[in-house]
């Protein structure tokens, strides 16, 4: 199973996921079975905001979930319709999310989630 999380900064598991999926400059995509993490350039980076398009963002890379800050319904909506699951990072590094992750202790968004904007971390 692979785990994309959205992040500004590469700094390996150590990384913070980013407050947004769309506008993150950047994806670290980490495996589970051979915990081995990759990083995407984010393909879709100049989208307009509410046009996120995941499967461009994510360069065609297949993942099974997405851990992040925030995100806008639309694009929950087009990573579910993809089978991919995505969940609210709920601490301050990659590997604390994977930890929870993997204990089934992080929350999935709802399909109708809506990002207000208040402490999404949109930017």
């Amino acid at each position: 199973m692979k785990v994309c999380i959205p992040v500004e900064v590469n700094e390996g598991l150590k990384s913070k996921p980013f407050g947004h999926f769309g506008s993150a400059p950047m994806f670290l995509v980490y495996d589970l079975e051979s915990k081995e993490l990759s990083q995407i350039s984010n393909g879709d980076l100049g989208h307009e905001h509410g046009k996120c398009q995941p499967i461009r963002a994510l360069s065609g890379n297949v993942v099974d979930a997405v851990i992040v800050g925030g995100i806008g319904q639309g694009a929950i909506s087009k990573l579910n319709s993809m089978g991919i699951k995505v969940y609210k990072a709920q601490a301050d590094t990659i590997e604390e999310n994977i930890d929870l992750f993997n204990e089934n202790k992080l929350n999935e968004f709802p399909s109708n989630h809506t990002c207000s904007h208040d402490g999404c971390g949109h930017h």
